[in-house]
């Protein structure tokens, strides 16, 4: 009888070990042992993406060297899928498992190893077998030369830093493991230990970043009324120019600009990182959509949801970090301006739903070209703008008594804690017809499923601002164009939609070399003197031949908002603008 992976994985024992004899080569070498089979074939996995980062990555493109044995005798093998090596294991309990993975992409979601330091995206670099997701696995750690710590929310063995413990394949995979000499310290936050691992030195202020920290921490516990965790772990890669976060289960991985700490925009904008990663130990990891949980390691998995689960935490790490004082109302507000422009000026904005944002971030988002400018909107930043109108109608239907903050925390409290699920995108609009008292149809319509134009000034009315364009009235002309400048070339690298470009037919990869025959070293400068309606002659070289195009240039239809106080606002605006800014 042939027995199945599920049926024989009751008595299952899987260890790891994980060395790194050329570090500097950039490769890890993973030893995995399995006891107490009972199957006639065994398929390993390898998963192709890792949760919050919605691409398909391929991770097994990283994979050399696979070997199987038992008793020292080698086991037949054989691909049968991208990700998936099949083992004939007839009359085997216990094989042993040989193979490398090179790690050589310095990001938040992948796996990074030189001789300075390892950090593992666990999704990239171990391997499981096939119907046992469910099931735990100890992980040995056998540092490079002069490496002496290891850094991850995994529990240690009998206090062994570098032998950790996973009590399934989930947890494991939302465990990243930084090893390494990362400078450590961290805090505790109502009983909970916090971590932060900073690698690759910077000017950050250990002393400043345990005061600022925990107050992040404490504003966002006090949300959603716990925290989940006893210990969390920042892993801080600091780079040149850093970038990007990650959220786990019990960790974050953050990238930042080393020598940037010291600046206010540097640092405010590092701690709004840490209240963005932070929120999502609650949003999306907890309380998620759905669709992400059980996880399928082997496919996409789709939700249109993303708005809430990465655009709601959009708006509270900025809304927080204001709340907590680490910085003032006009720096919050001018934050919030730079979104809304953003999503303004957008032709995407008027392509793309924010449903389909979500659903299309496996084949657009994370695959963006030179047009996604013109047929994507980010659902970050568009669904930052959806919380903020949810939070300040909240506010201002319930005179102050409710916020965005009660129906985060309702829909925890239901479908994490009590139902024990995700919530359905019906859930989580009655959620929010709950506090609002209002049906959301409507809203739905226009600005989920729907293209319409934002009323701006009516929700931002409600807490007595407004917006002012500091472009109306102009009639500038535009040409259409985002350029590059590299070795004294200036090369087109997006057309924008609807644009005097876009009509007349400049190219990407064109390069501008002259309009009205005078030759542009500046595009700042190049329609000084011009109107809308003129008629100029852009030169360019195309696919290495010159040529000369017609262009009528048009206004500029670009925004530049600035949010303004109105000038006498009511006792009932200033009880939402109390509540909504923490004044």
């Amino acid at each position: 009888m042939n027995t199945t992976n599920s049926e024989a994985a009751g008595n299952t024992q899987i260890s790891y070990t994980v060395t790194f004899p050329e570090a500097q080569a950039h490769y890890a070498d993973i030893e995995m042992n399995i006891s107490g089979l009972k199957q006639n074939v065994l398929d390993l996995k390898m998963p192709v993406w890792t949760p919050g980062s919605y691409l398909v990555r391929e991770f097994s493109k990283n994979v050399e060297s696979f070997s199987a044995e038992a008793s020292g005798k080698p086991l037949d093998y054989k691909k049968t899928r991208k990700n998936i090596w099949q083992i004939q294991t007839i009359n085997v309990s216990a094989i042993k498992i040989k193979y490398r993975v090179y790690a050589f992409e310095l990001s938040v979601r992948t796996s990074y190893i030189d001789v300075n330091h390892a950090f593992l995206s666990n999704s990239g670099i171990f391997m499981y077998p096939a119907d046992m997701l469910h099931h735990p696995s100890t992980i040995h750690i056998i540092p490079y030369k002069g490496w002496a710590k290891v850094s991850t929310s995994l529990e240690m063995v009998n206090g062994d830093p570098f032998t950790v413990y996973s009590p399934d394949y989930d947890i494991l995979f939302d465990s990243p493991i930084e090893v390494g000499n990362q400078d450590v310290f961290g805090f505790d936050v109502g009983g909970v230990k916090y971590e932060v691992a900073m690698c690759g030195g910077g000017n950050y202020d250990k002393e400043r970043l345990s005061k600022d920290i925990p107050k992040i921490v404490e504003h966002e516990v006090a949300i959603y009324g716990e925290n989940p965790n006893k210990h969390y772990v920042f892993i801080v890669h600091n780079t040149s120019k850093g970038g990007g976060g990650l959220e786990h289960l019990s960790s974050t991985v953050l990238g930042a600009a080393r020598d940037s700490y010291n600046t206010d925009k540097g640092y405010q904008g590092f701690l709004s990182l840490v209240a963005h990663e932070h929120f999502h130990l609650w949003n999306v990891k907890r309380l998620r959509p759905i669709a992400l949980g059980p996880f399928d390691y082997d496919n996409e998995n789709y939700t249109t949801d993303l708005w809430i689960a990465e655009g709601f935490t959009a708006y509270y790490q900025d809304i927080i970090v204001r709340r907590t004082n680490l910085y003032p109302p006009d720096n919050y507000l001018g934050v919030l301006a730079a979104d809304i422009n953003y999503v303004a000026n957008q032709p995407g904005n008027k392509v793309q739903t924010l449903a389909e944002a979500s659903y299309d971030a496996w084949v657009k988002y994370y695959r963006p070209n030179e047009n996604s400018v013109n047929t994507n909107i980010s659902y970050y930043n568009k669904g930052s703008i959806m919380a903020l109108m949810f939070d300040l109608e909240i506010i201002n239907d319930t005179k102050g008594k409710y916020s965005l903050d009660d129906v985060m925390k309702y829909m925890y409290d239901t479908y994490y804690k009590t139902q024990k699920r995700g919530y359905t995108d019906l859930e989580f609009k009655q959620g929010l017809e709950k506090f609002s008292g209002e049906n959301l149809d409507e809203f739905y319509k226009k600005y989920i499923y729907g293209l319409d134009d934002i009323d701006y000034d009516k929700y931002l009315g409600y807490a007595g601002y407004h917006l002012n364009d500091e472009f109306a009235g102009n009639n500038d002309p535009n040409l259409g164009v985002i350029t590059t400048t590299k070795d004294g070339k200036i090369t087109v690298s997006n057309v924008l939609r609807g644009t005097a470009a876009w009509i007349d037919g400049i190219n990407v990869n064109d390069e501008i070399t002259a309009v009205d025959n005078n030759k542009v070293t500046d595009m700042a400068t190049v329609l000084n003197g011009k109107k809308p309606g003129d008629r100029i002659t852009v030169s360019v070289v195309r696919d290495g031949l010159p040529l000369n195009l017609p262009v009528t240039l048009l206004k500029k239809t670009q925004v530049k908002y600035k949010i303004d106080s109105l000038a006498n606002p009511t006792p009932q605006q200033l009880v939402v603008r109390k509540k909504w800014l923490s004044l």
